[in-house]
């Protein structure tokens, strides 16, 4: 970069409908692991900044990614409803939005996503990601015409998340549209999330995991304490929390075998993040009917 190469620095919004792989792609973008990943939809279910810094290239600068939960047609519950507050603060701070699909694939949730973007006084991207799952690719030429014959996208960017493909030009793309700025963060930051946050998603990314279909998703995670000791050693405790006597009991798992391997797994995510050796204790409590109290929701940290 030169003195003359303007600078520029923003926030793209990132959304789509749920499993579209909006964390995966996220985590491309920022070449960190900031927001967990599962096959389960509904997985995000905060607003998730992660940074990206490009002080070489055609377009240097920095970009602040949003990652946000999926939206929810039928929010019921005030999580849900809270979920999607939280999307539709992310479109008042965006820049630029980036609406992510399947290729190949455009429903009713596309539509409604697209219609809760479509008046916003900025340039929409679209990116059609898990390319790797096409077999005839050449069948998206005519999807995508007539996608963007009904739809207002400024450009169309092809990705497979999960292989890296396509991150360079959705990069340059997204730049390209911010306003000149100077950074915001340190080169070197890559979230402005907490480590106390980030280990609680790795363990809830753990739960989500592996208890597959019998999972239940009124279930959050909460941090009790973080602590450095002498020894170089990280010592956390935390609390999953579950409305049911009987989810907590799935959790825990015959013997408590299924909440170990749930917290050995969570544990070797942690080290890496943390870059330290880690100690982590697991309890589960029962809360009934937490993910519909607006008091607990904001207890627990939710936006």
């Amino acid at each position: 970069m030169t003195d003359s190469d303007p600078f520029r620095c923003g926030t793209a919004a990132i959304l789509g409908r749920p499993n579209v792989g909006k964390s995966t792609l996220l985590n491309a973008l920022v070449g960190e692991h900031v927001s967990i990943v599962t096959p389960r939809p509904h997985t995000t279910r905060h607003r998730i900044l992660g940074v990206a810094t490009k002080p070489e290239g055609p377009v240097p600068g920095q970009i602040l990614f949003l990652d946000t939960p999926g939206l929810h047609r039928d929010a019921k519950r005030a999580m849900n409803r809270g979920l999607n507050r939280v999307v539709h603060a992310a479109l008042a701070d965006a820049d630029v939005i980036v609406q992510v699909i399947e290729a190949g694939q455009w429903n009713d949730e596309d539509e409604a996503v697209y219609a809760a973007i479509a008046a916003a006084p900025v340039p929409r991207l679209l990116v059609l990601n898990k390319l790797d799952r096409v077999r005839d690719k050449a069948a998206l030429l005519p999807f995508v015409e007539r996608l963007c014959a009904g739809h207002a996208f400024e450009e169309v960017f092809w990705s497979s998340a999960q292989r890296g493909e396509g991150i360079e030009e959705l990069e340059r793309g997204i730049l390209a549209r911010l306003p000149q700025r100077a950074p915001l963060f340190d080169a070197d930051t890559f979230t402005d999330r907490s480590e106390r946050f980030l280990c609680a998603e790795l363990i809830r990314e753990q739960l989500m995991r592996q208890l597959g279909e019998e999972l239940p998703y009124a279930t959050t995670v909460q941090i009790e304490s973080f602590k450095d000791r002498d020894d170089g050693l990280a010592e956390i405790a935390a609390l999953v929390w579950v409305e049911r006597e009987g989810q907590k009991a799935i959790v825990i798992g015959a013997g408590g075998e299924r909440l170990k391997k749930i917290g050995s797994a969570a544990r070797r995510g942690i080290e890496k993040l943390l870059g330290r050796r880690v100690f982590l204790k697991l309890w589960v409590k029962v809360r009934e009917g937490w993910s519909d109290d607006e008091a607990m929701l904001k207890r627990f940290g939710y936006e």
